[in-house]
């Protein structure tokens, strides 16, 4: 049995959807508990109820000397990758329910086997967070690499059985878009299908970026831990670092790129006629995430950010944060997504003085006040170098995702000696604005992917045309209208299978493709071809060229909807 405790001011969940066939039967009502005490836990295989009673009365014990009235048992299955039989798990709550409710303890149970919502607001004492693991210690690496010595079993795709329709991994699975492999455990194995999707949205974005002045650059994925020692993150974030050794030199695996924009800064001498510079790249970052807190594409070890560092003195920095909240706007409104702001300020483990996180912190809220979007304080939730705005996304399910992030830095061009020489002739220190707009394109792409239900509007498409002959008569008029398409840079297939017409439409449309050509003797004899969008629509006797100029319009403009 794994857990974690935490002692919050508030938590809300809201059943939305079953995720299994076998859950709790549910109202879709929000539920919101104050000042309780949360047990997220994932029953595992060979749990039994004497590990239960243990859990429950360490939970009381601590809720009793706390002084908290309420306890929260919330099911949540992200915390292993061995979990019990539904049926039985469930049996195991209801019995830690009845076992919690001995006490004086007021007991809520969060349903199971459902999708959620959950918002929750932790504590700020050390204790407000805890890990919890019951039964027996796992054996170690070297124990089970001498029992299996050569087992193959983790050379095998991971198993998505028993997902919703909805999960963007049962989407994947129909699109053929990307797959997890045991052996890479929360890394990406992206099929050229989602790839595609990966390369279009950062086609877009690099469009953006040359609009706005943007130099991208690439830099090593790791570096001596020295690098980390300066910039802080060994202090504030060793826990969430790949550390290896190599040659003798203790190295870590880059989980953020700013220290390497900023030595790319540092190679040469710098003038304010150089500001505001601004860096982008896309390299891998790498984060040692716990097992229990990932989910698919939202939360993995190696992850692709749309990563930038501006350098700017500090009377540039209220035109540059207004103009990266635009381009925000731009950005996510091409996806319909709902998005609303937060502000993140100084947390209690800081570098700098109050004074400059109080400045920096003005900053951004003057910013989002001049843009005019309304904005939540979170507070002490800033990074260890500075405050900062998150952008969170509202999805068609209602769930809300962090993204986009924009943080006003002081500390980091200090700790790195960072210099420019200004109109004056004197040396200053700039500062930095750290910025990502998708966030982690991985969670980006999950995100859209279930708020589209996998109809992924044409511009971003894997595949935009699929050209479908009603019979093999009609082969050779398919094959030139697809080098039509593909000479006009469509993403376009041609289904030469011996199916039925129909079987050949309902098999595109499951796929999501946008349109669909049929190709029959009329059309043949005609020169023409029939367009059907996998909404049902039809549109009769076209000319391929007529088509191809509409569908490149409508891909040119990355409208969300199609033509018809």
């Amino acid at each position: 049995m794994k857990a974690i405790q935490l002692d919050v001011d508030s938590i809300e969940y809201e059943p939305i959807e079953p995720e299994i066939r076998i859950h709790d039967k549910a109202e879709k009502k929000v539920t919101v508990v104050k000042d309780a005490l949360v047990f997220l836990v994932a029953i595992e295989s060979g749990d039994t109820e004497a590990y239960a009673s243990k859990a429950v009365k360490e939970l009381t014990d601590f809720a009793t000397k706390q002084k908290i009235g309420n306890i929260v048992l919330y099911p949540f299955a992200h915390l292993s990758s061995t979990l019990e039989e539904p049926q039985r798990a469930m049996n195991l709550l209801d019995y830690m329910v009845k076992e919690a409710e001995k006490g004086k303890m007021k007991i809520y149970r969060a349903p199971f086997g459902w999708n959620k919502r959950l918002a929750f607001s932790a504590k700020g004492h050390p204790l407000a967070e805890m890990f919890k693991s019951y039964g027996e210690a796992p054996k170690s690496a070297e124990k089970r690499a001498k029992e299996r010595k050569y087992d193959t079993s983790l050379v095998k795709k991971a198993d998505w059985s028993g997902l919703p329709e909805t999960d963007h991994r049962s989407i994947a699975e129909k699109q053929d878009l990307f797959s997890f492999q045991e052996v890479s455990p929360a890394m990406v194995y992206w099929h050229n299908n989602g790839y595609i999707v990966m390369k279009e949205l950062m086609k877009f974005i690099r469009e953006k970026l040359d609009e706005y002045g943007y130099l991208e650059i690439s830099t090593p994925v790791m570096a001596n831990t020295a690098l980390w020692h300066v910039s802080g993150h060994i202090d504030h974030y060793r826990e969430n670092m790949f550390i290896l050794e190599a040659n003798g030199q203790e190295v870590g695996l880059r989980p953020m790129g700013c220290p390497f924009a900023i030595l790319l800064y540092k190679s040469k001498h710098r003038s304010y006629r150089d500001l505001p510079l601004r860096y982008a790249e896309f390299d891998k970052l790498y984060r040692n995430e716990i097992s229990g807190a990932l989910s698919g594409l939202f939360r993995v070890r190696e992850l692709t950010q749309d990563d930038a560092h501006i350098f700017l003195s500090e009377d540039m920095i209220r035109d540059e944060l207004v103009t990266v909240l635009r381009l925000t706007h731009e950005l996510y409104s091409i996806f319909g997504l709902d998005y609303k702001p937060r502000l993140s300020t100084m947390p209690d483990a800081h570098l700098g003085d109050n004074e400059t996180w109080e400045k920096a912190t003005d900053a951004l809220k003057n910013a989002l006040k001049e843009n005019k979007m309304k904005y939540e304080i979170k507070d002490k939730e800033g990074a260890f170098y500075g405050p900062k705005i998150d952008i969170d996304v509202k999805d068609s399910m209602g769930r809300e995702w962090q993204c986009a992030t924009i943080q006003l830095d002081y500390q980091l061009p200090q700790r790195f000696g960072l210099k420019y020489t200004g109109e004056d002739g004197a040396e200053h220190t700039p500062i930095i604005l750290h910025r990502v707009l998708y966030g982690s394109l991985e969670r980006f792409i999950a995100i859209i992917t279930e708020h589209l239900r996998g109809r992924f509007p044409t511009w971003l498409s894997p595949v935009q045309v699929e050209v479908i002959p009603i019979s093999e008569n009609q082969s050779e008029y398919a094959e030139s209208i697809l080098k039509e398409f593909r000479a006009a840079k469509v993403r376009a297939e041609l289904d030469t299978s011996d199916r039925t017409l129909e079987y050949k439409i309902k098999a595109a449309q499951t796929a999501q493709i946008p349109y669909m050509i049929i190709v029959g003797g009329k059309e043949a004899e005609a020169k023409t071809i029939s367009v059907r969008s996998r909404t049902g629509k039809q549109k009769m006797g076209m000319k391929a060229a007529e088509f191809i100029s509409a569908l490149k319009d409508e891909i040119g403009a990355r409208k969300g909807a199609q033509m018809f």
